[in-house]
């Protein structure tokens, strides 16, 4: 039975000095402050080990884990992880595995919590991811069907600088059109670099990328400021699957070795640094033989686009059956009395709305359908994801 709803600490105090006075029984001292005879006897042994510490309450967690992992496993999985701190449990334990396996290693859920305990895993952040193309990829043929693009990742220069590497490439011939390092990811250094590749080699049909900034973003239609300038070009943006770099795997074969030949190790500066890669580009396109295609080097395969880069950006042009509306600054149009919130991205932008039946509408930039406008229900929808009862 518990001690009553007072201080325990006074309680067993108060309980020991009557016991101690002899003047009643225990019996009578559990009825008196409402406890069992175990309990009595419990705090008069330890008063009489430890004197009034042995009150304070103790540690109920058992001092011995029959199924814990030994120390010394525990041990050689935190060193294999600080040789190794990109790898996760599953890559550490089939490597101990590999080189013990007459040892019985933990589980995967185990060594991960083995990790987190010595601090060496940091949660995932959610992100909220990119809407996933609905369309196939393109199957090229010939040179300037498509481009690849993406950005090798990020590194710094030996006097500290940032370099982030932007490539593009196109798809068939495998010819290098630029490689770039950039201090960051962003429209206003991505977009002039696209421009000089346009003027010098033309237009593509299609550029392919993954779904990170800033060829994508997560509003509707994935669209982002790079993306909408392209397709206003006349170029159809192309994104990989999420988690699927192989969609994109020439380019990231070539990442590989470029970054084994022009950054490892990083250069003094970043001008050092764009000169390996200037340098690095020129063997890739005019000396290296290419097994894929025949021992001939890029160089040899590539032909430039026919298709010019118009120095005044087009308006999209739309049918008879499109109702042409533009965005205004805060990223919305009107529509039958009604304000409607697409796209931050697409400011300025026309964009048409054409008529699926009486009460629905669907919402274009161009080539890219963006979303459903529903009339009688006043909701907005991203396109093919239609659910009466979520709006956008």
């Amino acid at each position: 039975m518990p001690w009553k709803e007072t201080c325990a600490m006074d309680e067993r105090l108060q309980f020991i000095a009557a016991h101690l006075k002899r003047e009643y029984s225990v019996s009578e001292l559990c009825r008196h402050f409402g406890i069992s005879r175990p309990t009595a006897y419990k705090w008069i042994e330890r008063y009489e080990h430890c004197g009034p510490e042995g009150f304070l309450e103790r540690n109920r967690a058992p001092k011995h884990h029959p199924n814990e992992t030994p120390a010394a496993l525990q041990a050689e999985l935190i060193a294999l992880r600080q040789r190794h701190p990109k790898w996760g449990p599953r890559k550490l334990l089939v490597l101990l595995h590999r080189a013990q396996p007459e040892v019985r290693w933990p589980a995967v859920s185990t060594a991960g919590d083995i990790l987190k305990r010595h601090g060496l895993t940091q949660a995932r952040r959610y992100r909220r991811s990119t809407p996933s193309p609905d369309r196939p990829l393109y199957a090229a043929s010939r040179p300037n069907d498509v481009w690849a693009a993406d950005f090798k990742g990020w590194f710094r220069t030996g006097d500290g600088d940032r370099v982030d590497p932007l490539t593009i490439s196109d798809w068939v011939s495998r010819y290098l059109l630029g490689c770039q390092g950039l201090q960051r990811p962003v429209f206003e250094q991505v977009q002039p670099q696209f421009k000089r590749s346009f003027r010098q080699y033309g237009l593509p049909w299609a550029i392919r990328t993954d779904n990170g900034p800033p060829f994508a973003t997560t509003g509707l239609g994935g669209l982002s400021r790079l993306s909408i300038w392209w397709i206003r070009l006349g170029i159809k943006p192309e994104r990989i699957r999420p988690a699927h770099p192989e969609d994109n795997g020439r380019h990231e074969r070539m990442h590989k070795t470029l970054k084994e030949s022009a950054a490892q190790p990083p250069k003094a500066t970043a001008e050092a640094q764009q000169s390996a890669f200037d340098q690095f580009r020129q063997e890739y396109n005019e000396f290296r033989p290419h097994e894929g295609l025949g021992m001939q080097t890029p160089s040899e395969c590539y032909r430039r686009s026919n298709r010019e880069f118009p120095e005044r950006l087009p308006e999209l042009e739309y049918g008879l059956e499109y109702k042409i509306r533009r965005v205004r600054s805060n990223g919305q149009i009107k529509w039958a009395g009604e304000k409607i919130f697409l796209s931050e991205s697409l400011i300025g932008e026309l964009v048409g709305l054409k008529p699926i039946d009486n009460d629905a509408w669907s919402i274009h930039f161009g080539p890219v359908p963006l979303a459903t406008y529903h009339a009688f229900t006043r909701s907005i929808h991203r396109w093919g994801h239609y659910d009466p009862t979520q709006k956008v």
